[in-house]
């Protein structure tokens, strides 16, 4: 299945400036934001994982931003059930949804759907690998399933259990349900590019600021008992341990600092595969993503 109504779609990297982007668009074309973030849609790690503020939103609704307890275990099939009623809803009411995020599988499911077939989880088998090295991990999937070497996030140990989940449950290759992408008539939307040092120093200063306004008070009051999606957030684990005195503030900050820019990597790499997403520079961002919405909103009409 493919999205039964037109939205427009806004990623980059982790601190790209995606949300300011997206909400000096959706100013112009009367729009609503619909968050593809993994981590963002979680309430009380609002600091954490850089959800934008009320008063930063100016007035612009968001949805999917905020509104999954932390505790819970979430998935992409969840997430795109949802997001797919909120652009249902949003187009309903005259209104342009506008897809934002950099988490590349919640984009890729929205537009192009999810393959059928796949088992659910189970969670005997699941708990066993999580008990598991990553090396081992890897190892065993690369050889039940070589197309994942450049098919799966080996470094994401959240896609290497589920991906070698499905290869043990099936006795198929896991890269065997991907169906292929169709190229599309018109583009979905942008890919936010900046130079690799900017990006850095942007992921510096936030991390800074981060630290400086409340992730840790805020990871302090989660407690235990987290989900497993939302206790692979950059930075919990070491705020955690920052928390029990195993780190000093000064490694927190570094490390943070160099896994948020590993996961910026990563985001580049799997987003080369996407191109119905036009990759722009922060400055010709606006213009082309106001096209490719009137454009599809013509398309859509005709």
């Amino acid at each position: 299945m493919t999205n039964p109504t037109p939205c427009l779609t806004i990623a980059g990297p982790t601190a790209s400036g995606k949300s300011e982007l997206a909400i000096q668009i959706a100013e112009q074309i009367n729009g609503e934001i619909i968050g593809a973030d993994a981590f963002q849609i979680y309430t009380g790690m609002g600091v954490l994982t850089a959800q934008i503020s009320e008063s930063e939103r100016r007035g612009i609704p968001h949805h999917l931003v905020g509104c999954i307890d932390p505790t819970q275990n979430f998935d992409v099939a969840t997430y795109l059930r949802l997001a797919r009623e909120k652009i249902i809803e949003v187009r309903a009411s005259g209104r342009m949804p506008i897809l934002v995020g950099g988490t590349g599988l919640y984009i890729r499911a929205v537009l192009n759907g999810l393959t059928e077939g796949l088992p659910a989880a189970d969670p005997i088998l699941r708990a066993q690998l999580e008990s598991e090295g990553m090396d081992c991990l890897v190892a065993r999937l690369i050889a039940l399933d070589p197309a994942s070497k450049t098919a799966v996030d080996l470094q994401n140990p959240r896609r290497v259990i589920r991906a070698l989940e499905v290869c043990l449950l099936t006795g198929r290759p896991f890269t065997s349900f991907r169906a292929p992408m169709e190229s599309p008539s018109l583009p979905a939307g942008i890919w936010i590019t900046r130079p690799r040092e900017e990006l850095n120093e942007r992921i510096a200063i936030r991390t800074q600021h981060m630290l400086k306004t409340g992730a840790i008070e805020e990871i302090a009051r989660l407690g235990n008992g987290l989900g497993f999606t939302a206790i692979r957030a950059i930075g919990l684990r070491e705020i955690q341990d920052f928390l029990k005195n195993r780190i000093s503030r000064s490694d927190l900050l570094e490390t943070i600092k160099t896994k948020t820019r590993q996961y910026a990597k990563r985001q580049e790499t799997w987003f080369k595969k996407e191109h119905c997403l036009l990759r722009n520079t922060p400055e010709a961002a606006c213009a082309t993503a106001l096209d490719i919405a009137s454009r599809r909103l013509r398309n859509t009409r005709g």
